[in-house]
């Protein structure tokens, strides 16, 4: 029988995971799927992610192709895969694609979100979803040095020890900051994204947002190339993957995070 390729939209609480990606020290979300996946179908298949998410990280749209001859309609996979799935992991659609489709190396764009809950105590309901900081943040300085990252740019700076990519040049052509109460909800769109660059992103503006850092750090970074220049790394908890999108879904097919900044 002839194999067919299966694209998924995946999501995922990512806490209780070592990542998307096989790890010895516990379980991922690639396990997971693969074992959803055999006792769907009988088979073993390979799962391959767009995005490689570290521990703890979460996800709405992560995408993830398979091979398959099993006979299952690829927009039914979401209710056969749920069943045999953890309550913290979700498959949201199915969808056949070319067998040449990678769901990796043909990302067009990548959405992210980084969360904080910006108040004294932690959020007893969002605490796995959002990174605290109890001292209040200045969100125009940060909104004002966030907007240094539009445009195509060497992130050199960006990079955390252990990526590798070829190239650190990337564009970004989306950014936004917005509070809502104590929740500060910081979304960047892009052609993609270096090692913990996101999280590198956040825990830079925390600390433009703190003052310990100029609201031109950003643009210093860039022209530095030095890691340095930069803040912190936010705690992985805050960070979502919120859609891998591909050629085939720009223009009428362009893809809206579809709720509001801020929300969950």
């Amino acid at each position: 029988m002839n194999e067919k390729r299966i694209l998924l939209t995946v999501g995922y609480d990512g806490t209780d995971y070592c990542g998307w990606q096989y790890q010895d020290n516990g379980p991922s979300i690639q396990a997971a799927l693969e074992e959803a996946l055999r006792k769907a179908t009988g088979a073993f298949a390979r799962v391959t992610g767009a995005s490689r998410t570290d521990a703890g990280v979460h996800a709405r749209g992560q995408r993830a192709h398979f091979d398959t001859a099993a006979s299952i309609p690829a927009e039914k996979y979401p209710f056969v895969l749920n069943r045999f799935l953890p309550e913290d992991i979700r498959v949201t659609k199915g969808m056949e694609v070319a067998p040449d489709f990678h769901a990796r190396f043909m990302a067009a764009g990548k959405w992210y979100a980084y969360r904080i809950h910006n108040a004294a105590h932690p959020d007893a309901l969002f605490h796995r979803m959002t990174a605290h900081v109890p001292l209040r943040l200045d969100d125009e300085r940060m909104r004002r040095c966030g907007e240094q990252l539009l445009g195509t740019h060497d992130f050199a700076a960006f990079a955390a020890a252990g990526g590798q990519a070829k190239t650190t040049v990337r564009t970004i052509d989306r950014f936004s900051l917005v509070r809502t109460g104590d929740e500060l909800t910081i979304r960047v769109h892009g052609d993609g994204f270096l090692y913990n660059m996101v999280r590198i992103i956040a825990g830079t503006l925390i600390d433009v947002g703190h003052g310990k850092l100029p609201e031109d750090c950003i643009s210093r970074a860039i022209a530095s190339k030095n890691r340095l220049d930069l803040g912190i790394t936010a705690p992985a908890k805050g960070l979502e993957l919120t859609r891998v999108e591909y050629g085939f879904e720009r223009g009428e097919n362009a893809y809206d995070p579809g709720y509001p900044d801020g929300a969950f």
